[in-house]
């Protein structure tokens, strides 16, 4: 019995460990083995399985790897579009019905004291107050009602149409000056004009510097813009925005606080590279009672002239400051040599008599005056339409 029982389990034991051997080694459908050996692949991501094909039973299957999309190119920032100026001329003839009307206060009170049957000494006396409240000055506003006093006791009687050209007459003579008021932007010996910018801060300098340059570009010229104002982010993103809008390359520092000599020299070695006609530079608004300011601005001038020289100074004041202009004017022409004037504001004032004053006060010229807040709204200054706008003829 016993022996029958270990004759048993001998033969469970022989079917079991064949049968496992049929488990763990099945044949194929065509009576081949094959196994699988997977390999990693080192070009991408997914695992390679082998299948060599042959007989051996080491076949290799590769799996490509997994396709990445492809990388979105960066958003391209819209390109500005460049604007067409209108030419310089003829601005301030289109811009008189606006200066017309913030300066006929002015000329209007003196054509009405002019034109009563009587004048006294009381009505004389209001006619050089109103001059000197229309920021003529004292010593012009005088010098007119001498002038005006001595043409009514020659002509005597007097209608309306001689008193406008009596006053006509007087006023053109004390606004026009014998310096030349025309702008000197063309290039010479080679080299571009370059104009300097100053003026205290709020006078509307880097905007003015902007309108300049839209205006060059209108009457054809080429322009580069250097943005001295290093103190102020702000005010060469302005310049800067103001140059793509007409196709003028602006050079700036990207460090605030930079060496506002330097970027000027910069700004006049890519405008004379560019062969470009002029470089308009736009200085930090310094205030003038600020001795090291006013005396940085005088570097500026100076490190600009070792390239090449410069053509015009312009002095930005604001029409509506008045006799406070003035003293600004008189430091600022110590330091640099002041060329011209820039009248900005004079449409929003009935103070017109400052143009009057600061020539008389500087011996230069007024060449720009600003009559509006358009960008097209800077005009070269006419001595008679500015008269004619102040009579209301």
């Amino acid at each position: 019995m016993t022996a029958y029982i270990i004759l048993i389990v001998v033969v469970a034991v022989l079917l079991l460990g064949v049968g496992g051997t049929v488990l763990l080694r099945p044949r194929g459908m065509h009576g081949v083995r094959r196994s699988r050996n997977r390999e990693l692949d080192l070009t991408g991501s997914m695992p390679k399985v082998s299948d060599s094909g042959s007989g051996t039973g080491t076949d290799t299957i590769t799996v490509p790897p997994a396709q990445r999309p492809p990388a979105e190119a960066p958003p391209v920032p819209p390109q500005p579009i460049i604007e067409r100026p209108p030419p310089s001329a003829g601005r301030m003839v289109r811009l008189r019905a606006r200066l017309a009307r913030s300066q006929s206060g002015f000329g209007n009170a003196l054509l009405a004291l002019l034109s009563r049957d009587r004048l006294d000494d009381d009505t004389w006396d209001e006619i050089e107050e109103v001059l000197i409240t229309a920021d003529v000055g004292v010593t012009p506003a005088r010098q007119m009602v001498s002038d005006l006093r001595t043409k009514v006791k020659v002509e005597g009687t007097r209608t309306p149409d001689d008193v406008r050209e009596m006053l006509r007459t007087e006023l053109l003579a004390q606004v026009e000056t014998p310096a030349s008021r025309s702008l000197r932007t063309q290039r010479h010996e080679g080299r571009p004009a370059v104009v300097l910018m100053v003026g205290v801060n709020g006078t509307g300098k880097t905007t003015t510097c902007g309108k300049l340059a839209r205006a060059l570009v209108g009457d054809g010229e080429t322009v580069v813009l250097g943005a001295a104002d290093t103190f102020r982010a702000a005010a060469a993103d302005q310049l800067q925005t103001w140059g793509e809008r007409v196709g003028a390359e602006t050079v700036r520092s990207d460090k605030e606080g930079a060496d506002p000599a330097s970027v000027a020299y910069d700004a006049v070695s890519v405008g004379i590279e560019q062969e470009a006609d002029v470089v308009i530079i736009d200085t930090a608004g310094r205030l003038h009672t600020k001795n090291d300011l006013m005396d940085e601005l005088g570097k500026v001038k100076r490190v600009v002239e070792k390239r090449t020289t410069v053509d015009e100074v312009l002095l930005v004041l604001d029409a509506t400051t008045g006799q406070n202009g003035l003293r600004q004017a008189r430091v600022f022409a110590e330091v640099v040599d002041v060329t011209g004037i820039v009248l900005t504001k004079l449409d929003g004032t009935a103070k017109g008599g400052i143009v009057i004053a600061v020539q008389r006060e500087l011996g230069v010229p007024v060449k720009l005056v600003g009559l509006g807040e358009g960008p097209d709204d800077l005009a070269p200054f006419d001595p008679v339409t500015f008269v004619d706008a102040i009579l209301g003829g």
